[in-house]
C-alpha cells in the first residue's frame, strides 16, 4: 500500500480557493513567486533551528533556495534544503488550511463572488502555496524531510484532487515545480522562465531573504562564443537594518532610501529601531527632504514596507505609521508575525499598534533632534511636510499632541529681535524677509507680556494678508505678539480649543479684545463709552444699512489706524473654514460676523459729519458698503456684489468733498 499511488480530495474550502486560482482571477500573479521563496525560506530556518538539538542534522552543503527553469518544458521549479515534510506533514500542509482562517476565509470567498472581484486572498490565511494555480496548469512537490530517509511527491492539476506517492531525493528539502500556463502579458501572466522577470520579482520580493536565491543560467563567452552555465544569486541578502550601524556605509543608507523611496534627494535624517521584549522587531526609517508630489491625493502611496523575518509582505503597511506621518519611508521587519498575515490581522494585532507607538515616538524624537542641531535641515523639513505634521492635532485620540505642537515652526510679528529656537532667525542687525521670522511655541511663551494669559493668533488664507491685517494694529501698538496661520489645516486644529504649556490659544480675529494693565484697561472703557454715545445715531444707521450681512456694528477696540474690520464671534466658523467646507460639497451655515469701526477714523467721522447734516445723506450707505467691502478685501476675501461695491466706489468719487 505504501508504494502505491494514492488520489485524495482536496478540502472544501481549498477546492474553492483553487477555482479562483485556476481561473486567474487574481489581479498579481507575480506574488506566486514570492510565495514559493518565503516558504523555503522558513524551511530553511526551521532545519537550521533543529539542528542546534539535533546535530546529526547538519550538513556540509550550505542552506540556500535555488531556481531552475526549462524554456522548451515551460517549467520553473523553486529548491530548497530545509526541514522538508513527511508524508503525514504534506497531506496535512497541503490539502487543508488551518481551521482558524477556514470561517474567515470562505466569508471572502462568498463576498468576492458575490462583488465580482477576488480579495487579497494570498498570503491571508496561509494559503500561499496555492497561488502557484494561477501560473501553472499543473504543480508537482517533492519533498524529503530532515532525518528520514524516504520522500514523497505530490501534484495537483489545480481540479480539486491531488496524487501523492512514493519518491526519491537525495537530501532534505522540497522541490515545488509549476508546468507553467501560457504567456499573456495582458493578463499578467509574464514567461517565468526568463532571467530578467525572475530577477525583478527576486528583487521586489526577496531582495533581503537571509538565504542566497541562485539560479543557473547560460552565458556565452566573448572569446569562446560557446554558452558556459554558470550560477547566479538573484537577492542581495543585505537587511541593513538588521546590521550594526557601524558596520553599514553613508552610501549603502542613501542607496537603500532610493530603493523604498524612488527619490534621488538625500533624506534629512535616517533613523534605526530595535524592539525587544515581548516582540522582536527592528527598522529602518528615512524623513525626507522634500515632499512626494501626491502628498495631499487620497491616491498617495504611503505606508512603510513590512516584512516578516526579512521576508517582504506589504508596501504600504499604514497600521505601522499613523497618516499625518506618511511622508516617513523605509521597512519594518517583524520577528514574530506569521508570513500570512492579512491587513485586517494587522488592524487587530497589538504586535503592530505597539510597533506603532514606538516608531512614532522614535520619529517625533528625532525631529526635535533635528530641529534642535540643524536649523537649515529642519527648515526645510518645516517647509515640505510641516502641514502634514500638524494634521496629528486633529483627531482627538492623537496621544503626542504636546509633541507635535513641541516641534511646530509658525511666522510670528515678533521683530526677530529676541532669541528663537533652532537659529531660525537672521543674524543681529541683518534685515530679514518676513517669510522668515517663524517661533517655536516654547519661544512665544518665553516671550509673552506679564499678565498675558493667551497665545495670540490669527488665521487667513497667506501670510502677506495677515501680516497687513487690520486685527493686529492694537497688538502690535502695545508689543503683543501674534502667530500666523495660513495652512488650511491651522483652521481645523486651532477650531480643537487647543493649549501648549497650560495657556489656551485665542484669536485676534475673534470676540472682545482686552489687553493691558487693569488701568489701561479702565480707561480703554471710559474712552470707548465716550465715543459710542457720540457716534450712536451713526452706527444704528450703519447698522441698518449693513443689516443683511452683518449682526452688530460697534466700535472697535483692535483698530488703530484701519476704518473698519469683520469679527467673528467666539465659537464662529471663520471665513477659511467655511471656504474649505464649500470646497468639499459641505452645507456651510450662514453666520453673520460682528462689523467694527475705528471711532477715531477720518472717514468715521466724515460719516458722522454727514449724517448730523442729513440723516438720509445718499452718501451715507455707499460709505457703509466701501467699508464692508474693504473689511472683506483686507481679510483676503471675495465680496458677493462686485457691481455694488463698485457703483458705491464711483459715487463716492463723484461726489466731492463733503460740505
Amino acid at each position: 500500500m505504501e508504494a502505491q499511488r494514492e488520489t485524495h480530495e482536496f478540502q472544501a474550502e481549498v477546492t474553492e480557493l483553487l477555482g479562483l486560482m485556476v481561473h486567474s482571477l487574481y489581479s498579481n500573479k507575480d506574488i506566486f513567486l514570492r510565495e514559493l521563496v518565503s516558504n523555503a525560506s522558513d524551511a530553511l530556518d526551521k532545519l537550521r533551528f533543529e539542528q542546534v538539538t539535533r546535530p546529526e542534522l547538519h550538513s556540509d552543503r550550505p542552506l540556500e533556495i535555488s531556481i531552475d527553469t526549462d524554456a522548451a518544458e515551460r517549467t520553473i521549479t523553486v529548491h530548497d534544503n530545509g526541514i522538508g515534510m513527511s508524508r503525514e506533514e504534506v497531506v496535512r500542509n497541503i490539502g487543508t488550511i488551518a481551521k482558524s482562517g477556514t470561517r474567515e476565509l470562505r466569508e471572502k470567498l462568498a463576498a468576492a463572488k458575490t462583488a465580482g472581484a477576488v480579495p487579497e486572498l494570498i498570503g491571508q490565511f496561509g494559503v500561499g502555496f496555492y497561488a502557484s494555480f494561477m501560473v501553472a496548469d499543473e504543480v508537482s512537490l517533492v519533498t524529503r524531510r530532515a532525518g528520514e530517509e524516504g520522500a514523497t511527491k505530490w501534484v495537483s492539476k489545480g481540479d480539486g484532487r491531488y496524487t501523492i506517492e512514493p519518491a526519491s531525493r537525495g537530501t532534505s528539502g522540497t522541490s515545488v515545480t509549476l508546468k507553467l500556463k501560457t504567456v499573456d502579458d495582458d493578463n499578467g501572466l509574464h514567461d517565468y522562465t526568463k532571467e530578467g522577470v525572475l530577477r525583478g520579482i527576486i528583487k521586489r520580493y526577496s531582495d533581503f531573504v537571509a538565504y542566497p536565491i541562485k539560479m543557473s543560467v547560460w552565458r556565452t563567452s566573448d572569446k569562446e562564443k560557446v554558452p558556459v552555465r554558470e550560477e547566479i544569486t538573484l537577492n542581495s541578502m543585505k537587511a541593513i537594518w538588521a546590521r550594526p550601524k557601524s558596520e553599514v556605509t553613508a552610501e549603502e543608507y542613501q542607496e537603500f532610501y532610493r530603493h523604498v523611496s524612488h527619490d534621488w534627494t538625500p533624506p534629512l535624517r535616517h533613523l534605526t529601531v530595535k524592539m525587544e521584549g515581548s516582540f522582536e522587531a527592528s527598522a529602518l526609517l528615512y524623513i525626507p527632504a522634500r515632499a512626494p508630489f501626491d502628498l495631499f491625493q487620497a491616491e498617495m502611496k504611503r505606508g512603510v514596507q513590512l516584512y516578516v523575518k526579512r521576508v517582504f509582505i506589504m508596501d504600504e503597511c499604514k497600521d505601522l505609521m499613523p497618516s499625518w506621518l506618511r511622508f516617513v519611508k523605509g521597512v519594518v521587519d517583524a520577528q514574530d508575525l506569521p508570513l500570512n498575515v492579512s491587513r485586517e490581522i494587522l488592524q487587530k494585532s497589538r504586535q503592530i499598534q505597539a510597533i506603532r507607538k514606538q516608531l512614532t515616538k522614535r520619529v517625533l524624537d528625532t525631529l526635535e533632534e533635528l530641529k534642535t542641531e540643524s536649523a537649515d535641515s529642519y527648515a526645510t523639513f518645516w517647509k515640505e511636510l510641516g502641514p502634514v505634521l500638524k494634521e496629528g492635532l486633529v483627531p482627538a485620540e492623537v496621544s503626542e499632541k504636546d509633541k507635535i505642537l513641541g516641534l511646530l515652526m509658525v511666522a510670528s510679528t515678533h521683530d526677530g529681535s529676541g532669541p528663537v529656537s533652532g537659529g531660525m532667525n537672521p543674524p543681529a542687525g541683518a534685515i530679514a524677509p518676513l517669510a522668515t521670522k517663524q517661533t517655536s511655541l516654547a519661544d512665544y511663551v518665553s516671550r509673552m507680556k506679564e499678565g498675558q494669559d493667551a497665545i495670540y493668533y490669527l488665521t487667513g488664507p497667506n501670510l502677506e494678508t495677515l501680516r497687513s491685517s487690520p486685527h493686529l494694529e492694537v497688538f502690535k501698538a502695545k508689543g503683543y505678539e501674534v502667530l500666523l496661520f495660513a495652512d488650511g489645516i491651522d483652521e481645523v486644529w486651532l477650531e480643537r480649543d487647543p493649549e501648549f504649556s497650560g495657556r489656551p490659544f485665542k484669536s485676534v480675529g475673534k470676540g472682545d479684545v482686552e489687553l493691558g494693565t487693569d488701568e489701561e484697561k479702565q480707561n480703554a472703557e471710559r474712552t470707548q463709552a465716550a465715543k459710542e454715545v457720540e457716534l450712536k445715531d451713526v452706527l444704528n444707521a450703519i447698522r441698518v444699512f449693513l443689516q443683511e450681512d452683518v449682526k452688530e456694528v460697534r466700535l472697535s477696540k483692535r483698530l488703530t489706524s484701519s476704518a473698519a474690520c469683520l469679527v467673528s464671534e467666539e465659537g464662529d466658523i471663520s471665513p477659511q473654514m467655511a471656504k474649505m467646507m464649500a470646497a468639499m460639497g459641505q452645507p456651510v451655515p450662514k453666520v453673520k460676523r460682528i462689523f467694527e469701526l475705528n471711532g477715531a477714523h477720518a472717514v468715521v467721522e466724515k460719516m458722522q459729519k454727514l449724517f448730523t447734516a442729513d440723516p438720509k445723506h445718499p452718501l451715507l450707505n455707499d460709505y457703509a458698503q466701501l467699508l464692508y467691502g474693504q473689511s472683506i478685501l483686507a481679510e483676503g476675501g471675495q465680496i458677493d456684489d462686485p457691481t455694488a461695491f463698485n457703483q458705491a466706489l464711483l459715487s463716492v468719487m463723484v461726489s466731492g468733498p463733503a460740505s
